[in-house]
């Protein structure tokens, strides 16, 4: 398992963010404070406070070059 930060600051990144990670079968969950939710989700994510950077966890390390390929533009140092 792997976890990144990202920033979905705009309505139109989670609809590209939640694109783009759908393609893969693998499981993301969001973790901000103490609440975790499905990646894939759009309205779970409008529920998160989305002005900080929130945790991605990456369950399945099998793809992990294309997932991070693919996550780019939304990941935050």
């Amino acid at each position: 398992m792997a976890t990144v930060k990202i920033s979905l600051n705009t309505i139109d990144k989670v609809k590209s963010f939640v694109n783009e990670i759908s393609k893969f079968d693998t499981d993301f969950d969001l973790v901000s404070g103490r609440y975790v939710i499905d990646a894939k989700s759009i309205m779970g994510i409008f529920s998160l406070d989305l002005s900080k950077p929130i945790d991605l966890s990456i369950h399945d390390s099998a793809e992990i070059d294309a997932i991070m390929n693919a996550l780019a533009p939304y990941i935050v140092q």
